[in-house]
C-alpha cells in the first residue's frame, strides 16, 4: 500500500516537473521570439539610417541602438543568440524605397501594440518587460514627429491628383467604351484627356498653394498633383492598348482603378494613421459610381444620336 503511495507521488511530481518545464520553455520561445523581433528591427533602422538626410539619420540611430540594447536585455534570459528576419529586414528596406522611409517606418510599428500587449503578460514573470514595452511607446511618439519627409508634407496634392484622375477618367472611360467601342481609339482619347487634364490640374495646384501663400512650395504640390494624375491615366488607359474587346478593356480599366484606390489608400491611412476600410470604400464608391453614370451617358448617347464607329 506504502509503495503504490510513494509510486503515485512520483508521478504526480514528474507529471508537475514536466508542466513547469514546458511553461518555462514557452516562455523561453516566447522571449526568443521577441529577441528576433527587436534584432530585425535593429537592421532595419540601421539600413534606414543609412539613407536618411542627416537630421532623420541621428534620430535613427538613437532607436535602432535602443532596439539592439532591448535585444541584449532579451537574451540575458533565453541565454542565446537570434538572428534577424532577413526577409523582413529586406521587405522593409525595398518598400522604404518605394513609398518612403516614412511609410517603412509606421507600416513596421504597426506591429508594436501586439507586441506591448505580449509585454504586459510576461511582465507579471520578468519585471524588466514593462520597462521594455514603456521605451517601446516612447519609440512611437518619437517616430512620429521625427521624420521630415518631403513626400509626406505632399500627400494633399497627390490625394488631389489621383482623386480627380480616377473620377475624371473611369468616368469618361466608361462613356467612351459604350459610345465608340474601339479599343485603340478610346486608349488614344483617354490618354490625350487624362495627360491635358493632368497639365490643368497641375497648373491649378500651382496658382492655388501660391494664392494660399502656404510654407509649401507651389511648384513641388504642382509636381506632385501633376505625376500621382499622369501614373493614374497611365495605368487606367494600359487595358485599351493590350486587349481587343472594349468590354473587357472597361473591365481591366475598373479593375486597375481598384488597385490604385487601394494601395493609396493603404498608404495614406498608415502614413497618416486613419481608418483604412472607410476611405477606401467612400473612394471607390465615387470612383465606380461616376464610371456607373457615364456608361449610362455613353449608353444613352450611343443610342440617341447613332454613333457607329
Amino acid at each position: 500500500m506504502i509503495d503504490w503511495i510513494i509510486k503515485d507521488f512520483v508521478r504526480i511530481e514528474i507529471y508537475i516537473a514536466s508542466i513547469c518545464h514546458t511553461m518555462d520553455e514557452r516562455l523561453r520561445k516566447r522571449i526568443m521570439e521577441f529577441q528576433r523581433n527587436e534584432i530585425t528591427e535593429y537592421k532595419v533602422y540601421k539600413r534606414l539610417s543609412e539613407r536618411a538626410d542627416s537630421k532623420n539619420s541621428n534620430v535613427l540611430k538613437k532607436i535602432a541602438d535602443d532596439e539592439l540594447r532591448h535585444y541584449n536585455e532579451w537574451k540575458k534570459f533565453s541565454g542565446v543568440d537570434v538572428k534577424e528576419d532577413s526577409k523582413r529586414v529586406l521587405f522593409y528596406s525595398l518598400i522604404s524605397r518605394i513609398f518612403g522611409i516614412t511609410f517603412a517606418i509606421k507600416m513596421m510599428e504597426m506591429g508594436e501594440n501586439e507586441a506591448i500587449d505580449a509585454y504586459g503578460e510576461i511582465s507579471k514573470r520578468i519585471p524588466e518587460a514593462k520597462k521594455i514595452a514603456e521605451e517601446e511607446i516612447i519609440h512611437e511618439k518619437m517616430l512620429i514627429n521625427m521624420v521630415d519627409e518631403e513626400k509626406i508634407g505632399y500627400v494633399g496634392s497627390m490625394v488631389l491628383g489621383l482623386n480627380d484622375a480616377l473620377v475624371e477618367l473611369t468616368g469618361a472611360l466608361a462613356g467612351l467604351s459604350f459610345a465608340l467601342q474601339n479599343t485603340r481609339l478610346i486608349g488614344f482619347i483617354g490618354l490625350i484627356t487624362g495627360i491635358s487634364a493632368a497639365m490643368s490640374m497641375s497648373a491649378s495646384e500651382y496658382l492655388s498653394q501660391k494664392s494660399e501663400k502656404a510654407e509649401k512650395s507651389p511648384l513641388k504640390a504642382s509636381f506632385y498633383t501633376g505625376i500621382a494624375y499622369i501614373l493614374t491615366v497611365l495605368m487606367l488607359v494600359a487595358p485599351y492598348f493590350m486587349l481587343e474587346r472594349y468590354y473587357f478593356a472597361l473591365i481591366g480599366a475598373l479593375l486597375m482603378g481598384v488597385l490604385v484606390i487601394f494601395v493609396f489608400t493603404f498608404f495614406v491611412s498608415v502614413v497618416n494613421e486613419v481608418t483604412f476600410r472607410r476611405m477606401f470604400l467612400e473612394m471607390l464608391a465615387i470612383s465606380m459610381g461616376v464610371a456607373a453614370i457615364s456608361f449610362l451617358i455613353g449608353v444613352a448617347v450611343r443610342l440617341y444620336f447613332g454613333v457607329d464607329v
